[in-house]
């Protein structure tokens, strides 16, 4: 498959000779498309940093397709403390002559960098390619979970209208759906319809608030862990600190906290590709919310690199078992502590005969609290909305 045909080279008018030179840049080590030096080759690669020029289906916030070369221009400039890191920037995936034919072009490039094993990190563009990329592990055949970082639910009212305010509904929609769990994190309740958080809990789905996350920032981890793929909408993060939307808040995420968000999926070996939505050059103040993206890009890499392979449907043996008998369950409650990480699962059990696409989801992220939980004899609720899902 010829990639290139979808991309056109990215032009960065402060991208200097001085930065593709130092090797303690990311420029210095970054192996990038430019008209002059082609296409990378993706045989080494590990990560492949893409934009996407797109913005038809933003609503108010036209200008975001014009977000990623403002982006690479302040990431190229950090500086890299990996050694073993081969990132690839395949440059900006062109718009097609309709929005349709920009999604089957990211749909076409996520699932081919996936069936390699390269992970994508992808520059929006609107969050409506959130679907795209929903799209990419429907052709690879894979049941995924989701997360979205958002102060929206993004259901919309038109079943048939697809923006970046309506994706998640034409996901959850989609034939053959491919969807086992979709996590949000952060959403604002005077931004949420009572109908949709209800519509949340009957399908079992996670929806968490700002001020609860916030609260205990260490309680996102295993949200994060659980999802195969992340989107991140920039307006979920205060104004104060990412100016460059138009659907900017007052209230939301602090830039410290987005970056720790970002580490969390970096570090979660389930997590095979990530985006990041809505920003705008345009409205954006002295280059700040680029410069936290490309921090937070920064952050996720970091993750990425202290992988450890943590993964216990892979390796059970690596894992500390306990065992919780919860008065009225015939079985007991199975927890898994890594001997590497001290991270936590729980095994949920079911007893149907579960297909080997939905085998993975019985091992489920957990906190050391859900642990707490079930010793005071009452069931977590991440097994319960995952147990009801494999029945």
């Amino acid at each position: 498959m010829d990639l290139s045909l979808y991309f056109s080279p990215i032009s960065l008018f402060d991208y200097d000779t001085e930065l593709q030179t130092n090797r303690n840049r990311i420029a210095g080590l970054a192996n990038v498309y430019f008209e002059k030096s082609g296409f990378p080759e993706l045989d080494e690669a590990n990560i492949a940093l893409l934009g996407v020029s797109e913005d038809r289906g933003s609503l108010e916030n036209t200008g975001c397709a014009d977000g990623p070369d403002h982006v690479r221009g302040y990431f190229y400039n950090l500086y890299s403390h990996w050694n073993d890191l081969k990132l690839v920037d395949l440059g900006n995936i062109r718009q097609g002559n309709t929005i349709d034919d920009t999604y089957f072009a990211i749909k076409e490039v996520v699932a081919h960098l996936l069936t390699r094993n390269i992970l994508p990190i992808i520059i929006g563009g609107s969050q409506d390619l959130t679907y795209a990329n929903y799209l990419a592990y429907e052709n690879i055949g894979k049941v995924i979970n989701f997360a979205a970082v958002d102060s929206h639910f993004d259901l919309g009212h038109d079943e048939h209208e697809l923006t970046s305010r309506s994706y998640l509904s034409r996901i959850i929609l989609h034939q053959p759906n491919y969807l086992f769990n979709y996590t949000n994190i952060g959403y604002q309740s005077y931004y949420a319809d009572p109908d949709a958080i209800v519509l949340m809990k009957n399908l079992f789905f996670d929806s968490n608030r700002l001020g609860i996350v916030r609260l205990n920032m260490e309680e996102a981890e295993p949200m994060i862990r659980n999802a195969d793929f992340v989107s991140f909408d920039i307006s979920s993060i205060r104004h104060a600190d990412a100016p460059g939307t138009f659907y900017s808040n007052p209230n939301g995420f602090l830039g410290e906290e987005a970056c720790r968000i970002c580490r969390y999926a970096g570090m979660s070996d389930k997590l095979s590709s990530i985006g990041f939505y809505e920003y705008n050059p345009g409205i954006d103040i002295q280059g700040q919310t680029a410069k936290l993206i490309s921090q937070m890009i920064w952050y996720f890499i970091d993750g990425y690199m202290n992988r450890t392979n943590d993964l216990p449907e892979e390796g059970i043996d690596d894992y500390i078992r306990f065992m919780v008998k919860v008065e009225g369950f015939e079985d007991q409650l199975v927890f898994l502590k890594s001997k590497r990480t001290e991270r936590w699962w729980m095994v949920v059990q079911s007893s149907n005969n579960i297909g080997e696409k939905y085998r993975r989801h019985q091992f489920v992220p957990c906190s050391y609290t859900d642990y707490q939980t079930a010793l005071k004899q009452e069931i977590p609720d991440r097994w319960w909305k995952v147990q009801q899902k494999l029945m």
